[in-house]
């Protein structure tokens, strides 16, 4: 039990500071947006609180729930406040991807915006060949309040090389292997979805063979970095 608290202190220390990441790139307003964490090896997750203000987290506040998004009792002396409105559909993506180690919601505007549209962003970039490994594609409309959003993600992100999903109408999803990795995508998507609209606006963009594409891909995944 003493380790389980101790990686649930480390996981909640995480999930409190990329948070901050979120407002540092603008990716969120208000107290919209959310970054959850899976506890390894345990059926337990660790999620942003609802409504709270990002200036207020802290890490004794981030809120620990079983993979349905039920907050979980035990030593780690859970907050008073309810887990984030999205947490259902976090819950279902850790319960049906079990690679999936960090899951991120923004309504970052660019990203947004395509989603507002239904419109899968195009790969005409070697930043998304080299991240999402083609198009973000779109996911269906689903209302908030349970696990629809979630079903809709994993059908869309099951079989995908992207780590990013525009829920129609809504806004931005991403997934990674951990909570940083999903973060990062989360910025990623942004930054891609708004280079492509500035592109749109002095003609159509050059798209990238899909041999290009896998190429890329497989080289930024496998050997870019340290």
């Amino acid at each position: 039990m003493n380790q389980l608290l101790e990686t649930i202190a480390q996981v909640r220390r995480e999930v409190c500071e990329l948070h901050a990441e979120l407002t540092r790139y603008e990716l969120v307003v208000w107290t919209a947006g959310n970054v959850s964490a899976r506890i390894p090896g345990h059926e337990l997750m660790v999620i942003k609180p609802s409504g709270v203000s990002y200036a207020d987290l802290t890490p004794e506040s981030m809120v620990v729930t079983d993979l349905y998004g039920v907050p979980a009792e035990g030593e780690w002396d859970n907050p008073a406040f309810s887990p984030s409105s999205d947490t259902a559909a976090h819950a279902y993506v850790y319960r049906h991807m079990p690679e999936v180690g960090g899951v991120v919601h923004t309504h970052s505007t660019y990203a947004t915006a395509w989603a507002a549209r239904g419109e899968a962003i195009p790969c005409v970039l070697t930043m998304m060949s080299d991240e999402f490994g083609g198009s973000i594609p779109v996911g269906p409309f689903a209302l908030i309040g349970d696990d629809s959003i979630g079903q809709g993600i994993v059908e869309t992100l099951r079989n995908s090389t992207s780590p990013a999903v525009l829920m129609q109408n809504h806004g931005p999803f991403t997934i990674g292997k951990d909570a940083r990795s999903a973060v990062k995508a989360a910025v990623m998507c942004e930054e891609v979805a708004r280079t492509v609209h500035i592109s749109r606006q002095l003609g159509e963009p050059l798209p990238i063979d899909q041999r290009s594409i896998e190429s890329l891909y497989a080289r930024y995944q496998n050997a870019y970095g340290q």
